[in-house]
């Protein structure tokens, strides 16, 4: 795994007679989607066989962004963003999202029976992207065998915490909680 410098993309302009308003999952997907789009800046993102790359980028409104590079074969594993909404698109290659159509407890649990109706899979080719809410569950993936993907996060507010959890057919199990100064 390896970590670039930060790069300065320019943010969303607020919203019109506001100061700084508060983005969205339609000002984030939006984001997104202008900054895949700017062609120089995903090919400055340095790609390495072995791990993930990531460069972290100004977000609109004070989000968190990412540009991500994923080489093939590699996944994130089963995580949420805790309390912050989010969006992501992939601007090279192509991504799974495999992810939970179920609103889980936040607190107090280690392991889950999930119901056999939950699981919802997505694939994301360039250009191609989705917003979610708080406590989203799910993996991102780049299955090619060959070919790196790249692609463009945005969250708000500012990742809090990261919980990742392990899955053996219906049950997941909380495993690590994350802080922002384990990733950054």
């Amino acid at each position: 795994m390896s970590v670039s410098p930060s790069a300065s993309v320019p943010s969303a302009a607020p919203a019109a007679g506001s100061a700084a308003a508060t983005p969205t999952q339609a000002d984030l997907l939006d984001f997104v989607r202008r900054t895949a789009a700017d062609t120089e800046l995903i090919a400055s993102l340095p790609l390495d066989p072995e791990g993930r790359t990531w460069v972290h980028l100004e977000g609109p409104g004070g989000s968190e962004a990412w540009l991500i590079g994923w080489p093939p074969g590699t996944g994130t594993g089963w995580h949420d963003h805790a309390e912050s909404i989010g969006a992501f698109l992939t601007a090279v290659g192509e991504l799974k999202e495999n992810s939970l159509a179920a609103r889980l407890p936040t607190d107090g649990w280690k392991t889950l029976e999930l119901s056999d109706d939950v699981d919802r899979e997505r694939r994301l080719s360039a250009g191609r992207g989705r917003s979610f809410g708080r406590h989203h569950v799910h993996e991102v993936l780049n299955e090619s065998t060959d070919r790196h993907a790249i692609s463009v996060h945005a969250y708000y507010p500012p990742l809090p915490q990261i919980r990742r959890y392990s899955r053996s057919g219906p049950v997941l199990r909380l495993e690590q909680v994350e802080r922002p100064e384990d990733w950054q």
